[in-house]
């Protein structure tokens, strides 16, 4: 397969090279959901250990107030949501949330504050919260916006192992999502983050109206990154009263499952996440998700500011299939 975009020179991706990876996605999407599912895993199997799945958790660390806006966020300051506009949290109630998640079998601490980006004054508590995680012996994660030049070095000194940074949907879709950024602004932030040597947790949002085509199209960038992104988070949208995508149609649950699928035999080396949305998922859907290739969650009772599977829940389904904590 040919790599498509080199972030660390700006190089835009090749039009015929990424419109030949968009095609190839386009073929797995299409394919006979077994056959799907039985290269997915073959896949899988031979790059992991198919009864292994890594468990994260997610703290929001500065919740609403957030100015841009995008669609599906109810952290966005102009959407009427309920959700308030909050302060940063203190190092000691980072410090207890990290501990209880350690506790509970996490093994990798995310940290989300609703910026556009972080400023100098906001940032120098965060990098304290990175020192704390790490302390503990948790991988640490972080979800900030947009960076300016030095804030991703400044992170990996504190210990930052992963940046998350979402490409949110594909790039002709994008505008339909949000307006207060592009899409190169998400990539600089992206190129920012791999020059400092952080590693890349960049992902997406499924089910917020755009096509399998589009689907494709997503799954073509995070696939033509180079190197291709440690961690894909792929999230299925969890609608919002007050949120411009609060009445989006529900997507099929066929189509997150090949989303899944797609993702691991594009991107054959990655750590593929079952985000967002696992609260509305059966336990049978989850089951093929772990088949097709997802070999990581988010763990615990919230995911920023929507609701995530209890622990006991996950524990029972992960014992019913056999599945321990990688």
């Amino acid at each position: 397969m040919d790599t498509v975009v080199t972030l660390h020179t700006r190089v835009a991706a090749p039009a015929e090279a990424l419109a030949a990876l968009r095609a190839e996605a386009l073929v797995l999407l299409e394919l006979p959901f077994n056959d799907l599912l039985f290269r997915a895993h073959t896949v899988h199997r031979a790059n992991f250990d198919p009864n292994r799945v890594q468990r994260s958790t997610l703290l929001s660390i500065k919740t609403g107030g957030c100015p841009e806006d995008c669609g599906y966020c109810p952290q966005a300051a102009r959407y009427h949501t309920g959700v308030e506009n909050e302060a940063l949290l203190s190092l000691d109630e980072v410090r207890t949330a990290a501990q209880a998640a350690k506790s509970a079998g996490a093994t990798r601490f995310c940290m989300g504050a609703a910026w556009r980006g972080p400023r100098a004054r906001d940032l120098a508590p965060v990098l304290e919260m990175v020192r704390e995680v790490k302390a503990l012996g948790l991988e640490a994660c972080c979800t900030l916006g947009m960076l300016r030049e030095g804030q991703a070095e400044a992170l990996r000194e504190a210990g930052l192992d992963y940046y998350n940074h979402n490409l949110d949907t594909a790039p002709e879709h994008y505008g339909a999502i949000v307006t207060t950024r592009d899409y190169q602004d998400r990539l600089d932030t992206l190129e920012r983050v791999r020059a400092a040597g952080v590693k890349v947790c960049c992902g997406g949002i499924v089910g917020m109206g755009e096509t399998r085509a589009e689907r494709a199209g997503l799954l073509a960038q995070l696939a033509s990154l180079e190197p291709q992104p440690e961690s894909v988070p792929i999230n299925e949208l969890v609608r919002v009263e007050g949120t411009p995508l609060a009445d989006a149609p529900a997507l099929e649950w066929t189509e997150f499952v090949r989303t899944i699928a797609a993702a691991r035999i594009l991107m054959p080396a990655s750590m593929v996440r079952l985000s967002a949305g696992r609260t509305a998922m059966s336990e049978a859907q989850q089951a093929l998700c772990f088949f097709a290739g997802a070999n990581s969650i988010f763990y615990g009772e919230k995911l920023l500011t929507t609701g995530n599977p209890e622990v006991a829940r996950d524990d029972a389904l992960f014992a019913a299939l056999g599945i321990a904590s990688a």
